[in-house]
């Protein structure tokens, strides 16, 4: 049974408690928090659990195998780094951390102490994602051409980030995940409509050198909520809208051909209108399927899907993306 200690109670904590709980190979032993009132709430549900506002307590208790770190993105490096040097298995929130140094230190802590390091990428573990790649993995899309993403919503403004940091984390690990192939660069552009000097609405565009592009538009202001994803290749397009109830998946086999044969300059374009269909999605939950891979990668050494290479790939773009915003959209090479 591995022992697992968790790192802030607010809003996503509780979850994550619940589901190592459930787990069946793993339990909550401490929960650390500096809120005394999220304290009173953890002893009242688990009256077993040791609670503290102390991080250094968890730290020092030869007991906990694992920590996991759901605190501002602010206090992700040095919270994991000091779990790292006392020798214990980290799960950390996205994103992992606020620059690429400190995402690319972590990895090399982990990989120096061999113990695991996971990001908490929760979409990657939900059915329509898993489905994605399983789609994307047998060929069915052709050639990947582009990947479309809208993720906006009358938000939560955040105080330290800006909207890219809170909402594109979510997408990027998706296109990570998704493309084997790396990015080679990135252009942003964005907006601060509220003072606070974050931006609050956002694009940003990834290239590669084959041709393909990904696109993501975020936004804090708008009156309606859409998560849509678009994944477009040569043969088959996928739609994701995860705000649908029962068809959050569906493939097109809708696009167009273009016919070379007498030369570039004099192609034919013709327009391929096939089906359309929904695949059937596991409804497991994807928190349970991820706090289940963190513990299963502890227990058996393995690599996690969403490791710490995972976090900084996403890190590595949404840092460039603020240099490029700083600069009016220049191009930054990654």
């Amino acid at each position: 049974m591995i022992k697992v200690a968790v790192a802030g109670y607010g809003y996503w904590g509780p979850n994550l408690v619940r589901n190592i709980q459930e787990s069946g190979k793993a339990s909550v032993v401490t929960c650390c928090d500096m809120n005394p009132e999220r304290l009173k709430q953890v002893s009242s549900k688990y009256p077993s659990m040791r609670t503290t506002s102390c991080y250094d307590d968890v730290l020092k208790d030869p007991s906990v195998d694992a920590v996991v770190i759901a605190t501002p993105v602010a206090t992700h490096y040095e919270f994991a780094r000091k779990a790292f040097e006392h020798g214990k298995h980290v799960l950390l929130e996205k994103p992992a951390t606020s620059s690429t140094a400190e995402a690319e230190k972590l990895v090399e802590l982990a990989t120096k102490n061999k113990l695991t390091y996971m990001i908490d990428h929760t979409f990657i573990y939900t059915g329509a994602v898993r489905k994605m790649k399983e789609v994307v993995d047998q060929g069915e899309l052709g050639e990947i051409y582009y990947l479309d993403s809208v993720r906006i919503n009358l938000g939560l403004f955040q105080r330290d980030v800006n909207v890219l940091w809170d909402l594109a984390p979510h997408d990027i690990a998706i296109l990570e995940h998704l493309v084997k192939e790396r990015p080679v660069s990135v252009c942003a552009t964005g907006a601060c409509h509220v003072g606070n000097g974050h931006e609050n609405v956002a694009y940003l565009t990834v290239y590669y050198n084959s041709g393909m592009i990904a696109h993501f538009h975020n936004n804090w202001l708008s009156p309606v909520k859409v998560r849509t994803m678009l994944v477009g290749g040569s043969k088959k397009t996928i739609h994701y809208d995860d705000m649908e109830v029962s068809e959050k998946i569906k493939i097109y086999d809708r696009g167009v051909d273009i016919d070379t044969t007498e030369g570039v300059h004099d192609a034919r374009v013709s327009y391929r209108l096939g089906d359309m269909w929904a695949p059937r999605l596991d409804q497991t939950e994807a928190l349970r399927l991820m706090a289940g891979e963190f513990i299963d990668c502890v227990q058996t050494g393995r690599r996690c899907i969403t490791d710490g290479n995972s976090g900084l790939n996403v890190v590595r773009i949404l840092e460039a993306s603020e240099m490029s915003i700083k600069h009016r959209g220049k191009e930054i090479k990654l």
